[in-house]
């Protein structure tokens, strides 16, 4: 098995201990039984003469979970920034957006939908998509979708861009003409064809599963393919992996968005709608640059102290916070909610990022709370998993990764 292994790894980067060993056997074997052969020795033999086999067996290999919409935070802080920023100072302009990996298509048919929800015309803007799963992509170009890529609880859309059928769901044609599919390998020298340069990527939830060496290649590339004001969004489980290789947070609340360092764009937030908070800068006796929020257009300062009262239980004020790099009132705030509930493992979590982001070593005992409370959760599995392999606890990181593979195996 381990030349498929070696093979899959140089190919696709990808680190066996994140997928996990045994989904990589249980693909080899099912290939092997689809195919009648018994013998490894001869399936090795095929994959080294057929090319379509080896697609199958990236098909089986690779991580294709996805649906409409998920992490709709983020889509919705992307949408709100081509609206009112982007846009506005590109007024003759269309941007160009790329998702990879889009696995079936969700999510750049997500972007799409968001963007015409928006009221932005598809003349403004141009998204690629790809993937280098073959199956996968025949599926997002045939545009129907199962009871699986719908999930949450906000299903409007779906009754706006979308008409059943006795397949599934059907989109519409005008949401899938928005996008362009093509297959590809991120990871090979020749991605993209010709020379390209993106103002957003969508790169979600690929890095964690490459081995160190391929994800600096991959974070490398992206550093090239992003404009010099462009914007990168990555996977809430990525965040430490960006900021460790020369990428900046965007001060773009709940969307985990990051610049290149040194950008020059103005480091100015978007507004949250009116249901939310909103922050200002202020300047204060000393030099020292301190947020102030506001709801109601009443004006609130950060806790002057770990356990004032004004903001101790509002974890989405201390995710803002967390997002623009106010990292210690945002822990202030975590650990106030915590004396008010002390089972709240959402609040155990973000605790855990913001540690992590500060390089405390108490980050990994906040995670192990969270996990401990709502032992099931992919992405705090995952996050566990990635600051132990940091640690250089390997087998402990192998233990996290496979649990989380279960869970995603079970969805």
């Amino acid at each position: 098995m381990k030349p498929i292994e070696d093979r899959l790894r140089e190919t696709l980067g990808l680190d066996t201990g994140s997928v996990g060993a045994n989904l990589i056997r249980g693909a080899v074997r099912q290939r092997m039984r689809s195919l009648g052969l018994k013998r490894f020795e001869d399936y090795q033999k095929l994959l080294e003469h057929s090319r379509g086999e080896w697609h199958d067996l990236v098909d089986s290999v690779v991580v294709t979970e996805t649906w409409f919409f998920r992490d709709p935070e983020a889509i919705a802080a992307w949408a709100r920034l081509v609206r009112e920023k982007w846009l506005p100072a590109h007024p003759a302009a269309r941007f160009r957006l790329l998702s990879v990996p889009c696995s079936s298509g969700e999510e750049p048919f997500s972007l799409v939908m968001a963007l015409l929800g928006a009221g932005v015309p598809a003349d403004r803007f141009q998204i690629e998509a790809s993937d280098i799963s073959l199956r996968a992509l025949a599926r997002a170009r045939r545009g129907i979708y199962g009871k699986n890529s719908f999930r949450g609880k906000d299903l409007a859309f779906r009754d706006r861009y979308f008409r059943p059928s006795a397949e599934g769901f059907v989109l519409d044609r005008a949401v899938r003409n928005c996008v362009r599919f093509y297959p590809g390998n991120f990871l090979s020298a020749d991605f993209p064809a010709g020379e390209a340069s993106y103002d957003f990527i969508f790169c979600r939830n690929l890095l964690i599963y490459l081995d160190p060496a391929m994800r600096r290649k991959a974070l490398e590339k992206l550093q090239r393919l992003l404009t010099p004001a462009g914007v990168l969004f990555v996977g809430p489980a990525e965040k430490p992996l960006a900021l460790d290789h020369g990428f900046v947070m965007a001060d773009i609340p709940l969307a985990f968005a990051f610049r290149k360092a040194g950008c020059a764009v103005h480091r100015q937030r978007l507004d949250r709608p009116a249901s939310g908070f909103r922050r200002a800068l202020s300047f204060q006796p000393g030099g020292r640059r301190q947020p102030q929020l506001q709801t109601g257009g009443r004006p609130l300062s950060p806790p002057p102290s770990r356990a004032a009262p004004a903001l101790g239980t509002d974890l989405e004020t201390a995710r803002e916070l967390a997002d623009a790099g106010y990292l210690e009132e945002a822990a202030g705030i975590c650990e106030a909610h915590l004396r008010v509930s002390r089972t709240s493992a959402q609040a155990y979590y973000l605790l855990g990022l913001v540690r992590d982001a500060r390089g405390e070593p108490e980050a990994l005992d906040c995670y192990r709370k969270a996990l401990y409370l709502e032992p099931n959760h992919y992405e705090r599995l995952l996050q566990t998993a990635l600051l132990l392999q940091k640690n250089g606890e390997a087998g402990r990181a192998r233990v996290f990764r496979d649990r989380a593979q279960r869970l995603r195996m079970k969805r």
